[in-house]
């Protein structure tokens, strides 16, 4: 008889999230034990908690997820807990701090509906916070040429070097956008174009988004007026607007949750799992 399935929630804000929370009930999980403030030399135990309970060929029952508003601090509890494993002792692990890679993976496949990845060019506005980076991983290896944004070129080219250094043979450019002549031409020539920057900050003004005369598909990731991209409403799902295709923070949201919650269901079909970016992003794939 197959074991009760547990997810160990490892957060580390001062409160574990109630929208993780939800999600994985919602995906069929059991038994949630949620941890919050988790720090990095909690981890060890923590995972040794889930590992030695069970046995191996029980161990497809139990699974960790890492959330948390911080990205970084997910990446390093990431790090932390899969040094724990040895052999088949381990369990299958997600991360989704802050939505980061289940946005980014809902994004990228928005725009692969309409353009063709390989060749295209893609513009990430606000490219530097952890949902770009993501995006322009998952972009440059389906073949893009991704141009990452930002008001800092020095920022732009540290978060190019990043993703780099995961996807050597990456085609990305930094480029500034600290005006909106910089804006335009961040954009001209592009077929996609991504905002991914933080709530209620406008990224890309009607009238430079009439100068990107290539564009096939605009995505707004933020929700919160005013919007990234003026001019698309947050409900939109491959809405025509002026013969770009928009997707606004909602239009995109359902297929977020649609993929965070299979992540959450492929947990438990083995115990070897690490899901990151990539992973949900083919997960994300399998479910178009």
């Amino acid at each position: 008889m197959p074991k009760p399935r547990i997810l160990i929630q490892l957060d580390p804000d001062s409160h574990a999230s109630v929208f993780d929370a939800v999600v994985a009930v919602d995906a069929g999980v059991e038994h949630l034990l949620q941890y919050h403030s988790v720090q990095p030399d909690q981890v060890r135990d923590l995972v040794h908690g889930a590992m030695f309970t069970r046995s191996p060929q029980d161990l497809a029952s139990t699974a960790i997820f890492i959330g948390g508003s911080n990205v970084a601090q997910g990446e390093e509890l990431l790090r932390r807990a899969t040094k724990c494993f040895f052999g088949p002792m381990r369990v299958s692990v997600l991360l989704d701090a802050n939505g980061a890679n289940t946005t980014a993976a809902a994004a990228v496949l928005a725009a692969a509906k309409h353009v063709d990845l390989k060749g295209a060019t893609a513009t990430i506005l606000a490219g530097t916070g952890p949902v770009g980076q993501r995006a322009a991983r998952l972009l440059a290896r389906q073949g893009a040429h991704v141009r990452l944004a930002s008001r800092s070129l020095q920022k732009g080219e540290e978060a190019c070097n990043s993703v780099r250094s995961r996807i050597p043979e990456a085609n990305l450019q930094a480029v500034m956008t600290s005006s909106p002549s910089d804006t335009a031409a961040a954009v001209a020539g592009a077929q996609i174009v991504i905002a991914a920057g933080a709530a209620g900050i406008q990224l890309l003004s009607a009238d430079v988004l009439k100068t990107a005369t290539t564009l096939k598909v605009a995505i707004d990731l933020n929700a919160v007026p005013p919007l990234g991209i003026e001019g698309i409403e947050v409900m939109d799902k491959a809405k025509e607007h002026s013969g770009v295709i928009c997707y606004g923070a909602i239009g995109v949201g359902g297929n977020k949750m649609k993929i965070h919650r299979a992540a959450i269901e492929r947990l438990f079909t083995r115990n070897d799992l690490v899901l990151d970016a990539e992973e949900v992003f083919a997960l994300g794939q399998g479910l178009q």
